[in-house]
């Protein structure tokens, strides 16, 4: 009896030490989390607006904008079709609790198009959130959590939103998906007489010309 209650303690003890080798709740983090969005392939986009709204209520406006992440890595294949590796670098939402909605405006170059939409980001991806600063990839115990959380939008033509997070792998997670409506101001909600941002590149136009727009694959 005394070594059964001897090895359970024994159990125990090994047990607390795994699950608190994992923690990272006191490993070096910033106090907000950013906000990312990215772009296919070629798909070039321009973003307005963006506001978020936090699970406090409290809302944020103007949040981020200007050029998405995306390459044209010109390899002559369908790079646009689908969506390629999710990263970029963000802008830091200041002060905002975990995100219950983010609004963004945006103009989907490649159409052109000018796209508006609210989006729900579900409960999984701020439990998400918590734990990639607040512990450590199990296959990665060595090092240290995630120093900031991310949130990624992706904005594809035709008005799809995609919304992705990193889990504590730091392995891009998608939890949200919705269809943004047209704006119907359209560019700069009609302040600049119907222009867009910029013309789409040389090779965003090579690309469109060759293969398209690949509306669905997204």
């Amino acid at each position: 009896m005394r070594a059964l209650v001897a090895l359970l303690g024994v159990l125990l003890f090994t047990g607390c030490q795994s699950t608190n080798s994992l923690s990272g709740k006191n490993d070096p983090k910033y106090p907000w989390w950013e906000l990312v969005f990215i772009e296919p392939d070629y798909m070039k986009v321009w973003v307005e607006d963006s506001s978020v709204q936090d699970i406090n209520n409290k809302v944020f406006f103007r949040a981020g904008g200007g050029n998405a992440a995306g390459g044209e890595p010109e390899d002559g294949k369908e790079s646009a079709r689908g969506w390629g590796e999710v990263g970029g670098t963000g802008i830091p939402v200041a002060g905002a609790g975990l995100p219950k909605r983010i609004f963004v405006r945006w103009q989907s170059l490649a159409e052109p198009q000018t796209y508006r939409a609210w989006v729900d980001i579900p409960e999984e991806a701020r439990q998400l959130m918590v734990s990639s600063t607040n512990q450590r990839c199990p296959q990665t115990p060595e090092k240290t959590a995630r120093y900031m959380a991310s949130i990624y939008l992706g904005l594809a033509p035709g008005g799809v939103v995609k919304v992705w997070v990193r889990d504590s792998c730091r392995v891009a997670i998608e939890v949200a998906r919705t269809q943004a409506e047209v704006e119907p101001l359209g560019p700069d909600q009609g302040k600049s007489g119907g222009r867009y941002a910029y013309p789409i590149s040389e090779k965003s136009k090579r690309y469109v010309e060759r293969f398209g727009i690949p509306y669905g694959s997204w």
